[in-house]
């Protein structure tokens, strides 16, 4: 059977061939799971997908979050307090919150990517710093730009990729994790320090990653092969 893997959907309002707004998800994204052998399901963020989270969940052999723009801060338990905080979309946070605890209640697998790392751990209790630039010197280091991650020898990420130093991981974010949710444990930085992978400690494969795989994956086998294990992880029931 073809893994079905569900991508919860954006607003977006520049989409060419649609007539009016439109729900979106980057083609990137499908394209990775294509070649890993799964299909992709965009799940429209509405209120009646946030209220059956659950049952769309269990009709999927996985989950994939995907980046897009920041999480409402008062979600965990700040105010906003900087002004590059951009792009926050209740029905985003919505539907992705509703959506990673059904995840982790079925115990289903997920890779969570960018913004879907974030929303992955605010979901689980944890916080995010709220722009690089109030922790790190150069808050710009991390955004558009190509740097050094190094991975736990024993982690999901790193078996998938079959590397501890994965080349070509592009970074493309101003924000990051901050305290930790407790089901989450660490198991990729950059250089300075900041976290770029993490998995659950106790589901069967929750993934997620701060970097953007699917940018190089049709071009950098270690890339890809982040979404093989991913949708290799779907077939192991």
């Amino acid at each position: 059977m073809t893994p079905l893997i569900l991508l919860p959907g954006k607003l977006t309002t520049d989409s060419k061939g649609v007539r009016g707004d439109s729900f979106s998800t980057g083609r990137l994204y499908s394209e990775a799971v294509a070649r890993a052998g799964g299909v992709a399901l965009q799940i429209p963020p509405v209120r009646l997908s946030v209220d059956t989270a659950s049952e769309l969940v269990s009709r999927c052999d996985g989950v994939i979050l995907h980046g897009g723009g920041d999480i409402d801060p008062t979600i965990y338990g700040q105010q906003l307090r900087n002004d590059k905080v951009y792009g926050i979309v209740a029905e985003h946070d919505a539907l992705e919150l509703a959506i990673v605890r059904a995840v982790v209640q079925q115990n289903k697998p997920m890779l969570a990517i960018c913004r879907g790392i974030q929303i992955l751990n605010v979901a689980l209790g944890g916080t995010l710093h709220q722009d690089l630039g109030e922790i790190l010197d150069d808050g710009e280091s991390h955004w558009n730009t190509y740097h050094q991650i190094t991975l736990d020898v024993e982690s999901r990420v790193a078996v998938a990729m079959q590397t501890t130093s994965p080349s070509r991981s592009h970074s493309y974010h101003h924000q990051a994790l901050d305290k930790v949710a407790k089901d989450l444990k660490v198991t990729g930085r950059a250089p300075d320090f900041t976290i770029e992978a993490v998995e659950h400690k106790t589901a069967r494969w929750i993934v997620g990653v701060q970097w953007h795989p699917e940018d190089d994956a049709s071009t950098e086998p270690e890339q890809q092969q982040l979404f093989d294990g991913f949708v290799n992880a779907t077939r192991s029931r």
